[in-house]
């Protein structure tokens, strides 16, 4: 089933395309030291090198030998100074920026505060006045400064992060590279004094720079950085109405009832995705042709939506006139790549007067593979995962007739 892809969806992706304004290219890492601005540096030698016009903005080396030898070649605009309690700062000078008009300007710390008197009192407003100008963008930035993720940075490491970026300016970049540094090289680099001066790297080490906290830091780069690629992949596919899913990556829906069995399919659902480490999804459909007036199991509903919500999962309510045409557009919109649904319990007569939910999904669900609960003892997913073989009509037939009378 093909889907008309949104006029105002549409157009704006198209603009998004568009190369009146500059491309922002945003290099992340989780932690000081894993090598953002020396890659940021390497790929701007590798655009110059093939003839475009590159210039410095604003660079931070921290004197680290190897980052300094790379401004080699490069022509370093002068920074703007501001006097500030007594002492010299040195920011982003925009005007300059836009004046001598680069092609490509790489620009460090996205996330940096700016002094008071500035243009704006964040440097990622700066960059944005910049690729309004028509010029492309280099910047770094790490994973904790992430507005979204601030709470839980502070909670992880214990450290409160002030100086935050909204997630919007990582969603809209053009390009993301993440430059990922094993921790345990990470702690090497810094004892060997090749991310701080000695007593920098001391205090760091105490109080930011423990193995767990990098650990924690790192994964959140990577979940980020995909989930963003991700969301990428997905309005690409709206925009030229292409019909999901792309298995780039797994992606759950499980299929909630006012059967007593959709608990267990919640909490089955959730074991999958951590054995996957995929994103989750819970639905549960109301039939225009045939509301639920039943207190009792609309409150059962309620509740366990609520489960869901509460074990990661992102619930929605769908309407429509069939449950499987319904939940079918739903994962092909969202690129849904396994849908978990339950053994119905009614009886089997009702089947050969109306058809089994479960039967219709498994055939039109093309290339999304249907996972079938029964009421057993639970198990771990892996057990039932050799069940279904993905992508084989066979087995999908097989289950189909032997097993797969369910109710959603």
């Amino acid at each position: 089933m093909n889907r008309r892809p949104d006029p105002d969806e549409l157009l704006k992706n198209i603009q998004a395309e568009e190369p009146t304004r500059g491309k922002l290219k945003i290099f992340l890492g989780y932690a000081a030291g894993v090598g953002k601005t020396y890659a940021m540096l390497e790929a701007a030698h590798q655009r110059q090198e093939q003839g475009l016009d590159v210039v410095i903005g604003y660079i931070e080396t921290h004197e680290r030998t190897d980052t300094k030898a790379l401004l080699q070649g490069f022509e370093i605009l002068p920074c703007r100074q501001v006097e500030y309690h007594e002492i010299t700062l040195l920011e982003l000078n925009v005007d300059a920026v836009i004046s001598r008009h680069p092609q490509l300007v790489l620009v460090d710390e996205f996330a940096h505060t700016n002094a008071p008197g500035s243009r704006h009192p964040k440097r990622y407003l700066d960059v944005d006045d910049i690729l309004e100008a028509g010029i492309d963008v280099y910047t770094t930035l790490n994973v904790q400064h992430l507005e979204s993720l601030n709470d839980i940075v502070a909670l992880v490491t214990g450290v409160v992060v002030r100086e935050t970026v909204p997630d919007r300016v990582l969603d809209e970049a053009s390009e993301i590279e993440v430059i990922d540094l094993p921790p345990d090289e990470l702690l090497t680099r810094l004892q060997q004094g090749k991310v701080y001066v000695p007593d920098q790297a001391k205090r760091a080490i105490e109080k930011f720079f423990r193995k767990g906290n990098l650990s924690a830091l790192r994964e959140m780069s990577l979940r980020r950085a995909a989930e963003r690629v991700d969301t990428q992949m997905r309005n690409y596919m709206r925009t030229r109405s292409i019909e999901g899913p792309w298995p780039a990556a797994e992606r759950l829906l499980v299929c909630v009832s006012p059967s007593p069995l959709s608990e267990r399919l919640v909490r089955t659902t959730r074991r999958l995705s951590d054995e996957l480490n995929a994103e989750w999804f819970a639905v549960h459909m109301n039939l225009t042709s045939k509301p639920e007036m039943n207190p009792e199991k609309i409150e059962r509903v309620t509740k366990t939506m609520q489960l869901a919500e509460e074990l990661g999962a992102r619930t929605r309510v769908l309407t429509g006139r069939s449950i499987p045409e319904a939940v079918l557009a739903y994962a092909k919109r969202h690129n849904i790549t396994k849908i978990v649904v339950g053994k119905p319990i009614h009886p089997r007569w009702l089947e050969y007067l109306s058809g089994s939910i479960v039967d219709k999904l498994i055939y039109a669900s093309g290339s999304i593979d249907i996972y079938v609960i029964n009421e057993q003892p639970d198990r771990k997913p892996s057990k039932f995962s050799n069940v279904i073989q993905p992508n084989q009509p066979y087995w999908r037939y097989k289950i189909g007739r032997a097993s797969c009378r369910e109710r959603v």
